[in-house]
């Protein structure tokens, strides 16, 4: 393997060692940054949401911006605005950059913020880019946004656009951990208060690109290809699944972004997983994440109980890897 395959594995194993019993968060924030992607977090208070994203910053030793997503935010707030200065006697108009001028963007509860300051994250998750008084300015080349929500709390809350959720790479629930686990972060937490020294040793952030280049190389045949394309067609046409409840769970499927995040990311977990080659395992420990925030589920199902990872679990049993 690569110095580069041997540096990702050792910046995941410092995140899991920091973030316990949030294995899968770890790989999905790992994923996404390998493809170049954003990720939205969901989960209880206290399940490591925050933590996860600060000790990523820290091991890559990179700059983290962090917004409170609150409901008398501004857009300016996150993006920059132009402030006015007098330069030699002069009135001068000069950008100011907002805290997403970072590597790294928190965007914390972002669903407590009206959809007006939503939308002043939607170029910059598309287009690594941000336009400010018909000025565009662009953001670093590595560049992610990881936004938290709550899952429990609806009071004073603003339902993320679809726009926006088919922006976001993948999609993760956090839950409590188990007793094991428990006790872990207990001491964890206990070593961290008597060591004078918490800080990670840092991987090169370049290690990131290196992979990215790498990734692009690992192979996916047909077959795979064809796999991938008949999943996010039967969020579409779940007509042709007749057998199934499809056509009764889904009013909305999956945008074409939703097969290329598939492709995207299952050769990325075929490279962590030190493979040359893409099989239907990658593409299945993947496409929870990729697909439960794009799919628009029925009032039927709704009030049944039926869950988007419920949908996808489904969809998998009707369409066969060939």
């Amino acid at each position: 393997m690569s110095d580069c395959f041997e540096q990702i594995q050792q910046l995941k194993q410092q995140i899991q060692s920091s973030v316990i019993g949030q294995s899968h968060v770890v790989d999905a924030l790992l994923l996404s940054l390998l493809t170049n992607g954003n990720v939205l977090l969901e989960g209880l208070p206290g399940t490591a949401k925050t933590r996860s994203i600060k000790t990523l910053a820290m091991a890559l030793n990179v700059s983290l911006g962090r917004v409170q997503f609150t409901p008398d935010l501004l857009p300016s707030d996150v993006t920059g605005t132009e402030i006015y200065q007098e330069v030699s006697g002069k009135p001068t108009l000069t950008f100011q950059p907002g805290p997403i001028f970072n590597n790294l963007l928190l965007a914390d509860e972002i669903n407590r913020s009206p959809a007006k300051v939503q939308a002043a994250l939607l170029e910059a998750m598309e287009e690594r880019q941000v336009t400010v008084a018909g000025k565009t300015h662009q953001l670093p080349e590595l560049f992610m946004v990881l936004a938290t929500q709550n899952p429990i709390e609806q009071e004073g809350t603003y339902p993320l656009p679809e726009a926006q959720m088919d922006r976001f790479m993948m999609k993760i629930l956090l839950d409590y951990p188990d007793d094991e686990a428990e006790l872990s972060i207990i001491e964890l937490v206990r070593a961290e208060e008597l060591s004078s020294d918490n800080t990670l040793s840092c991987i090169d952030a370049d290690n990131i690109f290196k992979a990215r280049e790498q990734i692009k190389k690992i192979t996916m045949t047909p077959a795979i290809t064809a796999y991938i394309v008949a999943i996010v067609m039967a969020t579409r046409k779940p007509a042709r699944y007749p057998d199934s409840s499809l056509s009764e769970w889904l009013t909305v499927g999956s945008s074409p972004r939703a097969s290329i995040a598939l492709d995207k990311c299952a050769r990325a977990a075929a490279w962590l997983a030190g493979k040359t080659f893409v099989d239907p395992d990658d593409v299945r420990s993947i496409v929870h994440s990729v697909l439960r925030h794009r799919l628009v589920l029925s009032y039927d199902a709704i009030a049944d109980g039926i869950t988007p990872d419920m949908v996808i679990d489904e969809l998998l049993r009707q369409v066969v890897a060939a």
